[in-house]
């Protein structure tokens, strides 16, 4: 017997991934960031906030998830994007 819900087998079933708490963080806190500053912003501030969101018991396995799962591609996009002329 599985402990997942229906809901939970029916995504499984069609290959849908739910974000991780790390990525979920991420992603809000590059939102609110875009907003506040339109101009732009560096990407380690989007790990800074994110990491000050979670709650204190996520924050020591966090840190590492954060900065190294999800900066690390961020500077790699960005590379592309300078490489390609912006066009990413």
């Amino acid at each position: 017997m599985s402990d997942l819900t229906a809901f939970e087998l029916l995504l499984r079933s069609n290959g849908v991934r739910l974000p991780s708490a790390w990525q979920a963080a991420w992603d809000e806190a590059e939102d609110t960031l875009r907003v506040l500053f339109p101009e732009g912003y560096d990407v380690t501030e989007v790990g800074r906030l994110a990491y000050e969101s979670l709650h204190d018991d996520l924050k020591p396995a966090a840190l590492g998830a954060l900065f190294y799962g999800w900066w690390e591609p961020e500077q790699d996009r960005q590379d592309r994007a300078e490489q390609a002329g912006g066009a990413l």
